[in-house]
């Protein structure tokens, strides 16, 4: 028995003639323009999800972390530092004229060294001679400590 004139029959006929012509793929410019953006998308998702995860153990690490318990203190006590002379030495009691010699201060022939320098453990120097011949005071191999 055909059925040649069965009216459903040629209704799937043309569905899949139409069916079949509008099914071309598009362009490749289209194609690719439309991964690359699905890539995007992936990489600023992972990108997110990476700044908040940096974020978070960042929170939690600050949460568990003490808090600053104060100001510490140093190792060791520092030393007392001998005063400098600022002034010239008083003159001789058996002199009642001043000499040249005891009326001008002290002459350093080396410079002072920079504020900021600081001199190596270990390493030590001869203390400025005096004029008079007697030694002045020396100085301490470790720096002077800032109180705070």
């Amino acid at each position: 028995m055909p059925d040649s004139h069965d009216p459903l029959r040629s209704l799937f006929r043309e569905a899949a003639s139409a069916g079949q012509a509008a099914s071309t793929a598009p362009p490749v410019g289209v194609i690719e323009r439309r991964g690359e953006r699905h890539r995007r998308h992936r990489i600023v998702g992972i990108a997110a999800a990476c700044l908040l995860l940096l974020a978070g153990s960042g929170a939690a690490l600050s949460a568990f972390l003490p808090t600053d318990p104060g100001p510490t203190l140093p190792a060791t006590t520092p030393s007392p530092v001998a005063p400098s002379p600022t002034s010239a030495p008083p003159p001789p009691a058996h002199s009642t004229t001043p000499t040249l010699s005891s009326a001008l201060p002290p002459r350093n022939t080396t410079p002072p060294p920079p504020l900021g320098s600081m001199m190596p453990p270990g390493s030590t120097t001869a203390p400025p001679a005096d004029p008079t011949g007697t030694a002045t005071a020396s100085m301490s191999a470790t720096p002077p400590q800032s109180r705070r």
